[in-house]
């Protein structure tokens, strides 16, 4: 049993969990011949997982708020903070596109109003707050950039990537319009501000050389906005017919195309450059940590982007690359539940509170008596 003094240092990065298993169900979806009931079982792990961190950090928040007020101004784990809103983005977008087989069109619908709308909100706060904290109450220097920066940045291109598939539900005429634009500028700011950071970040690795090792998986997390970008501009375009006027509706389909083709190009070029750091820092003796969950949900957004650009060219070789890419996600997503299990299990991720100091006292009184070796 999890008890609140066990949960103390129990931090927002634990929504990565939830995120990479949501994606592992939306992203078999759009393969050309998805599994859906393996999908859909996957949503409702991730939609279990969802509900029982939530009911944990809300735990977390009333018996450890200085705890919690310690993760704000950390700036190790402030920018996991994005990760909240993505985990709340990633399960109600993963009832639209693997759920609604189980709970039907309806109730998943309806769920994903629900999170995509909470996700949003929560992504804004993040992509503005943890900056600012960054800005005025963190210190920082170039050799302290990681890729975590770019959570919180992350969080709304999420939205821009699974905000389309609720158009359709909405009334036809501005609803529908402001809703697709809207995921529009969701796309915008994130991708600018993603911009502004990456410079940052390899600037880091050339000055400062390789990351930690149990960092390096963090690597990883640069493929989300360019997966995340080029679903999104996939799924704008797939529907901007009938919803924004000519011709911007067909501007929006050559610039899928014109977008997506050159950044799933870089995505591969990173994705080759993380792999290298990956295999250096398990020769050097890397272990196991919730870092590794960066595996999952950056590759999974390559899945959807490589899918979209095989409905918008209709080249098998992007069918293919998605095909592969979920391989690689589903390899990630076992390592990453397998090692998360055995250290649940072991203790060594949620560590038990410390004894109080009478009975700290006492033990050692044992201790010296030679009663307790």
């Amino acid at each position: 049993m999890v008890t609140a003094a066990r949960l103390r240092h129990l931090g927002p990065n634990w929504y990565a969990v939830v995120m990479g298993t949501a994606i592992l169900g939306s992203a078999g979806a759009v393969l050309p011949a998805p599994v859906r009931r393996l999908c859909a079982a996957l949503w409702v792990l991730s939609l279990l997982l969802l509900l029982a961190l939530l009911a944990a950090r809300a735990l977390h928040w009333s018996h450890h708020r200085d705890q919690a007020r310690h993760h704000l101004l950390d700036p190790a784990t402030a920018p996991f903070h994005g990760c909240a809103a993505m985990a709340l983005l990633a399960v109600g977008g993963g009832a639209l596109s693997a759920g609604r087989y189980l709970i039907g069109t309806r109730a998943a619908v309806a769920l994903d109003t629900v999170l995509f709308s909470a996700g949003t909100a929560l992504g804004l706060a993040a992509a503005v707050a943890v900056p600012y904290l960054m800005v005025t109450r963190h210190r920082l220097t170039l050799a302290d950039a990681t890729p975590v920066w770019l959570l919180p940045l992350v969080a709304p291109m999420v939205s821009a990537a699974l905000g389309p598939a609720l158009v359709p539900y909405l009334p036809p005429g501005q609803p529908r319009e402001t809703l697709l634009l809207g995921c529009l500028t969701l796309f915008g700011l994130s991708l600018l501000a993603t911009l502004l950071m990456l410079p940052l970040l390899l600037a880091r690795l050339l000055l400062h050389g390789p990351l930690p090792l149990a960092l390096t998986p963090a690597l990883f997390l640069v493929l989300g906005p360019l997966g995340q970008s080029t679903t999104a501009t996939g799924a704008i375009a797939d529907l901007a017919p009938g919803v924004v006027p000519a011709p911007y509706d067909r501007g929006l389909a050559v610039f899928a195309v014109l977008y997506g083709v050159p950044v799933m190009g870089f995505a591969l070029l990173w994705l080759a450059f993380a792999v290298a750091q990956l295999v250096r820092a398990r020769r050097r003796g890397m272990r196991f940590a919730l870092t590794w969950w960066g595996l999952t949900f950056p590759v999974g957004t390559c899945v959807t982007g490589a899918a979209s650009l095989a409905r918008h060219t209709g080249l098998d070789v992007y069918a293919a690359l998605a095909a592969g890419l979920y391989a690689l996600l589903l390899l990630a997503w076992a390592a990453a539940a397998a090692g998360t299990v055995r250290g649940l299990l072991s203790g060594a991720l949620l560590p038990a509170p410390p004894p109080a100091r009478g009975e700290l006292r006492a033990t050692r009184a044992r201790t010296r008596s030679g009663a307790v070796r």
